[in-house]
C-alpha cells in the first residue's frame, strides 16, 4: 500500500469551520476518494502555524491531488476557498511530503 503525505494552510481562525465542513463531506466526494483507491485519509493540524499535515493510504498509484479535474472536486474547492490558501484555480495551496522514516 501506497503512503502519501503533503500540507496545506488554513486561513487564522477557520479551524472549526474546516472541522465542520469535513464532518460533513459530502457523499459523492468520500465515493469519488474511495474509487479512486484512498483507503485512508487523516488531516491533522499545527495550531501554531495553522499548518494542516495530510496522510493518506492508497492502493492505487494515484490520490487526492490527482482528480482535480473531477467536477466534484472542483465544487469542493470553491466551497473551502474562503478558508485556506489557494491557488488560482482555487486548489488548495499544497506542498508534498518526502518520507523519511517508516516504521511497520
Amino acid at each position: 500500500m501506497k503512503r502519501l503525505a503533503f500540507k496545506m494552510h488554513l486561513n487564522e481562525g477557520q479551524k472549526e469551520e474546516y472541522k465542520k465542513r469535513h464532518n460533513e463531506l459530502w457523499p459523492e466526494l468520500k465515493q469519488l476518494l474511495k474509487e479512486a483507491g484512498v483507503n485512508e485519509y487523516s488531516i491533522f493540524i499545527d495550531e501554531e502555524t495553522n499548518t494542516l499535515f495530510a496522510f493518506q493510504k492508497l492502493s492505487s498509484n494515484g490520490g487526492s491531488q490527482d482528480l482535480g479535474q473531477t467536477e466534484v472536486v472542483k465544487k469542493w474547492w470553491e466551497f473551502m476557498a474562503d478558508i485556506m490558501k489557494t491557488n488560482a484555480d482555487n486548489s488548495p495551496v499544497s506542498v508534498p511530503l518526502e518520507e523519511v522514516f517508516y516504521l511497520e
